[in-house]
C-alpha cells in the first residue's frame, strides 16, 4: 500500500525536481521510504509503506535488463503460486515484493493475461524503454484511486489529486458540471473530477500511452450468470470462498487487525481472520454507540478490544483535514467516524480488514426491494412478480399512479424496471432519513451557470443498458457497484486509511467473491426473510445468529444534533455567508435553508451537510490553498512518533 505519481511531459528538463515536490503532496501514502525512475520522456514517483518483503521491496523495481520499471499501489494476494509460475518460466526475481510479480507478469503474459491471473487491489504503472511505451491499470472495482490528464501530449497521472497540484503547469480549475451532481448524490459521480480536465481512471481498465496516444481497454466487468446450486451449497460456497480469500488476505510482513462494528459485514470477516486486534468508535451521543456490542463480541472471540469515543467539537475540528485528503468533496457523514477508526488502528497494526462492498455483492440494502415489514405484502408481491414481463411492469405504472397505501413503495419498485425509478443511495425508501437534493432542489440553489438537466437516475442510463437482461435486484447492484460503490465508499476508505498510512483491505472485493456473488440466485440474497439473507446464514458457521441478524445501520453520525448546536451552527453558517458561497449558490436560499433546520425538525440536515461540504472543500483547495498545504501536507502525529522512534512497521 503506497502511492503513486508520474508524468510524461519531454519538454520538462528538471523532471527530477518535479516528480519529487508531486511525491512530497502523498508522504502520507508512504512515509518508509520514496523512490523515482526518470529519463528524458517520462518521470514515475513512488511514496512506500512498507508491507511485504520490508527489507528489498522498494520501488521503483526493475526487470533484469533494467529496460522496465514499475511502480505499484495496493496488493496482490496471489502473487506467491504467480512468482513460482514466472520463476519456471525463466524470470529472475531481485526481491519477494508482490509488485515485481507485476512486473515479469507483464512481460510474460502482457497487461491482458497479466490482469486475468491476479487477485488484488491495485493501481500500478510499467515504463517500457523498449517501445517507449507508459502502461498502467487499475483493479476490478477501483479500491485503489488513479487519476489523470491527458492533455496537449502531457500525461499526469496520480494516486491523489492533490499531487496534480505541484506540477509546474497544472493550472486548477473548477469543474461546474461536478457540483450539482455532487449535490444530488453527496458525491461527485462524473468521470471527470472537481478539477476540469481530470478525470478518475475507471475501474477493470488498463491503458496504453506512447507519442500522446492514449488507449483504453477493459479487463474485467461484473457479469450475471446465475449458477444452479442449492441454498445449503451456496451456503458452504460463501463460507468456504470467504474463508480462503481472508486466509490469503492476513498475508503481510506486520500486524494484520480488523474493523470490528455491531454489523454482519465485519463480524463475519474478523471471525474468519481471527485477529489479535479489533477496533471500533462510537460518538459520545449515547444515541449512537456501535462500540458495545462490538466489544461484546470480541469478549466472546478472545480478541483484544480497542475502542474510542468521538468527541462532537473535536469531529468539527478536524473536517477540514478529512476534505483535505479526500480530494474532492464526500458529505457521507461517515467519513468522521472512518476518520478515527483508521487513527486509532494506526496506532496498533498497518494493515486492517474491512467490511466494504458486502452490500452490493450480497444485496444488502432496503433499496433492492425490502420496503414492507409486512410478511403479506412480501408474499403478495413475489406472486406478482411471476407474471410476464410486460404484464408487471404495466401494473407498476398504475400503481405510480394511485394514491398512497401501505406497500406502494415495495409494490412498485419491485415490479417496475429499475432504469425508470432507481436512484442509488441517493433516496432511502420507508426510512426516517432524508434526501440529499432532488434535480430542481438542487438547480433552486445554485447560481445560473452551475445548473444542468442532469439527475440521479440520468446518470445512471448508460449501466442500465448493460445489463438489461439481468433481473431487477442485479440491476441495482450493478449499478451501486459502479457508482456508490465506485465513487464514494472505496474513495472515503481509500482515503481516511491513507492520510493515517494504514492500509486497509477489503475481501468482500475479490474478484473471487464478487463471481461467486454474482451467480447467487436472487430469490437466496433478498426475499420476506431479510436483505443480504445468504450472506447472514452462511455466517452462522462462524458467528452468535444474534449477530447474523443485526439490521444495517451503516456507520451513522450525529449531523442532525450536532447542526442544531448553537455552536456548530454558527460555524457552519460562517461558512454559508462568506462571500465565496455567493459566487456558487443562491446565498440567501442556503443561509434560509440553514436557519429553518437549526430552528425546526432538522429534516434538512443531509442537504446542508452536503453544501457545508463542499463549502469546507472549496475554500481549501481554491482559496486558502498555500495555507491549506502548510497546515495538512504531512504525515499524521503518531505515524510522525513511530517513524522518530523507528517503529513505522
Amino acid at each position: 500500500m503506497c502511492g503513486i505519481v508520474a508524468f510524461y511531459d519531454p519538454e520538462i528538463n528538471d523532471k527530477q525536481a518535479v516528480i519529487g515536490k508531486m511525491m512530497a503532496t502523498i508522504k502520507h501514502r508512504g512515509p518508509n521510504s520514496g523512490g523515482s525512475y526518470v529519463n528524458d520522456q517520462v518521470a514515475l514517483g513512488f511514496r512506500r509503506l512498507s508491507i511485504i518483503d520490508l527489507r528489498g521491496g522498494s520501488q521503483p523495481i526493475y526487470n533484469e535488463d533494467k529496460t522496465r520499471a514499475i511502480i505499484f499501489n495496493g496488493e496482490i494476494y496471489n502473487f506467491k503460486p504467480l512468482r513460482k509460475e514466472l520463476q519456471a518460466a525463466g524470470h529472475e526475481f531481485s526481491t519477494k515484493a508482490d509488485t515485481e510479480v507485476l512486473l515479469h507478469g507483464y512481460e510474460e503474459w502482457g497487461m491482458d493475461g497479466l490482469l486475468k491471473r491476479v487477485r488484488g487491489m491495485f493501481a500500478f504503472l510499467i515504463w517500457d524503454d523498449n517501445n517507449k511505451t507508459l502502461y498502467g491499470a487499475r483493479d476490478f472495482f477501483g479500491i485503489k484511486p488513479m487519476y489523470y490528464s491527458d492533455r496537449n501530449g502531457h500525461l499526469l497521472i496520480g494516486s491523489e489529486l492533490k499531487s496534480f497540484m505541484a506540477f509546474p503547469d497544472f493550472k486548477p480549475e473548477l469543474n461546474i458540471d461536478a457540483v450539482k451532481p455532487y449535490l444530488m448524490n453527496q458525491y461527485n459521480d462524473l468521470s471527470e473530477t472537481f478539477f476540469k480536465g481530470v478525470y478518475r481512471f475507471p475501474a477493470g481498465h488498463w491503458f496504453s500511452y506512447k507519442d500522446g496516444q492514449f488507449d483504453l481497454h477493459q479487463y474485467w466487468d461484473a457479469k450475471y450468470v446465475q449458477n444452479s446450486l442449492s441454498f445449503e451449497d451456496t451456503l458452504k460456497r460463501i463460507n468456504e470462498d470467504l474463508a480462503e480469500t481472508v486466509d490469503l488476505y492476513r498475508n503481510a510482513d506486520v500486524k494484520v487487525g480488523s474493523f470490528l462494528s455491531e454489523g454482519i459485514d465485519s463480524s463475519y470477516l474478523a471471525s474468519l481472520l481471527n485477529p489479535d486486534d479489533v477496533f471500533s468508535v462510537s460518538f459520545d451521543d449515547s444515541t449512537y454507540n456501535e462500540a458495545s456490542k462490538a466489544k461484546a463480541l470480541a469478549d466472546l472471540k478472545g480478541w483484544n478490544f480497542y475502542g474510542d469515543k468521538v468527541d462532537a467539537d473535536e469531529a468539527m475540528r478536524d473536517f477540514p483535514e478529512m476534505q483535505y485528503h479526500m480530494d474532492e468533496p464526500d458529505a457521507n457523514p461517515s467519513v468522521i467516524p472512518l476518520w478515527y477508526l483508521c487513527k486509532l488502528a494506526r496506532k496498533h497494526v498497518t494493515v486492517a480488514l474491512s467490511g466494504e462492498g458486502a452490500d452490493e455483492l450480497f444485496a444488502g440494502y432496503v433499496n433492492y426491494g425490502m420496503h414492507t415489514h409486512s410478511d403479506t405484502i412480501k408474499v403478495f408481491t413475489a406472486g406478482l412478480k411471476k407474471l410476464p414481463h410486460k404484464t408487471r411492469v404495466h401494473l407498476a405504472h398504475k400503481i405510480k399512479k394511485m394514491g398512497n397505501f401501505p406497500g406502494k413503495v415495495h409494490l412498485y419498485t419491485n415490479l417496475a424496471d429499475p432504469s425508470e425509478f432507481y436512484t442509488g443511495q441517493s433516496v432511502i425508501f420507508d426510512l426516517d432519513y432524508p434526501t440529499i437534493f432532488t434535480s430542481k432542489d438542487a438547480n433552486s440553489i445554485l447560481q445560473p451557470a452551475f445548473r444542468n438537466d442532469l439527475t440521479v437516475n440520468g446518470l445512471y442510463q448508460d449501466d442500465f443498458k448493460k445489463v438489461q437482461g439481468a433481473d431487477n435486484v442485479k440491476q441495482m447492484q450493478y449499478i451501486d457497484l459502479h457508482h456508490f460503490m465506485l465513487n464514494d465508499i472505496e474513495q472515503k476508505a481509500d482515503k481516511m486509511a491513507m492520510a493515517h498510512s494504514l492500509e486497509v483491505r477489503v475481501p468482500y472485493l475479490d474478484k473471487k467473491i464478487a463471481e461467486l456473488a454474482n451467480s447467487i440466485p436472487t430469490k437466496y440474497l433478498v426475499n420476506r426473510h431479510d436483505t443480504k439473507y445468504a450472506l447472514r446464514k452462511a455466517s452462522e458457521q462462524v458467528l452468535p445468529e444474534e449477530w447474523a441478524k443485526r439490521p444495517k445501520l451503516g456507520f451513522p453520525t450525529p449531523i442532525k444534533q450536532w447542526l442544531q448546536e448553537p455552536r456548530f451552527y454558527k460555524q457552519v453558517r460562517q461558512l454559508f455567508a462568506a462571500d465565496f458561497a455567493s459566487e456558487i449558490f443562491e446565498q440567501d436560499k442556503i443561509l434560509k435553508l440553514l436557519d429553518d433546520n437549526y430552528r425546526g425538525d432538522g429534516s434538512a440536515r443531509r442537504q446542508i451537510w452536503t453544501i457545508y461540504t463542499f463549502l469546507v472543500w472549496y475554500k481549501l483547495f481554491f482559496v486558502d490553498y498555500d495555507e491549506t498545504v502548510a497546515k495538512y501536507q504531512h504525515v499524521q502525529p503518531e505515524v510522525a512518533a513511530l517513524l522518530a522512534e523507528g517503529k513505522l512497521v
